[in-house]
């Protein structure tokens, strides 16, 4: 594995045809780097569910991805409306998805704590009006 590995994406917000795109690109190099399917599951469903949410609440925004040899870290950041109430956003089921992008099959409230399940740290950090960063990483470690 190379010692340090980083990959840009740039995501558009409310393009529904791409959203994923970029989580499935990234699990493409995971497989790639041989890492074990545990963790590429971990990490995609993490980052496609950051992904979805820049797409269908922040019109879009860009993820920073780092592979070491300890762990994925990423980073996706934002300048949407920003999560005024943090603990509620992050509460299953809640989402304050349209109508219409849940007639889509998004916007279910399962972002956010599917993002904090499968990694190992998360922290938000989010302004209204200004912006959302998230910062998750997946541990390569013993599983």
């Amino acid at each position: 594995m190379p010692k340090n590995l980083k990959l840009h994406y740039d995501i558009s917000g409310e393009d529904y045809t791409r959203a994923g795109e970029a989580s499935a690109q990234l699990k493409q190099v995971l497989r790639q780097l041989g890492l074990s399917s545990s963790i590429i599951r971990r990490v995609s469903i993490a980052m496609y569910e950051g992904e979805i949410n820049m797409v269908i609440h922040a019109n879009g925004g860009t993820i920073d991805v780092e592979i070491d040899s300890a762990c994925v870290s990423l980073i996706l950041k934002d300048t949407g409306p920003g999560i005024s109430e943090i603990d509620l956003a992050m509460k299953e089921g809640y989402s304050t998805a349209s109508e219409s992008v849940r007639s889509m099959g998004f916007g279910a409230g399962m972002g956010l704590p599917n993002m904090r399940k499968h990694s190992d740290y998360m922290k938000i950090d989010s302004t209204p009006g200004v912006g959302t960063t998230v910062y998750m990483k997946i541990a390569l470690g013993e599983e």
